[in-house]
């Protein structure tokens, strides 16, 4: 069955969501994550630590990794700051 959505790897990074990891003082500088950002076809990128498999076992009922996807956590703060950048749906 075909999904609903499905991740367009052509898709390129357009412009970051609020503030770096620098910025934030959640890394020691720009060669570390997390970070977020918009692609050129609207979807959103999010990088951050993977813990899948720490998370895996302790999901929500309603909530589902299927076998491509990946949870990822970044900071909070890093969330905060970008809600500037992303429109009201």
């Amino acid at each position: 069955m075909a999904r609903a959505w499905e991740a367009d790897p052509s898709a390129l990074f357009v412009k970051r969501l609020g503030k770096s990891a620098a910025e934030l003082g959640n890394s020691k500088d720009d060669d570390e994550c997390p970070d977020i950002w918009q692609l050129s076809n609207g979807d959103v990128a999010v990088i951050g630590r993977d813990l899948t498999a720490h998370y895996r076992s302790r999901l929500p009922s309603e909530v589902n990794l299927g076998p491509d996807e990946r949870l990822v956590v970044i900071p909070g703060n890093m969330l905060s700051a970008a809600k500037v950048d992303i429109p009201d749906a």
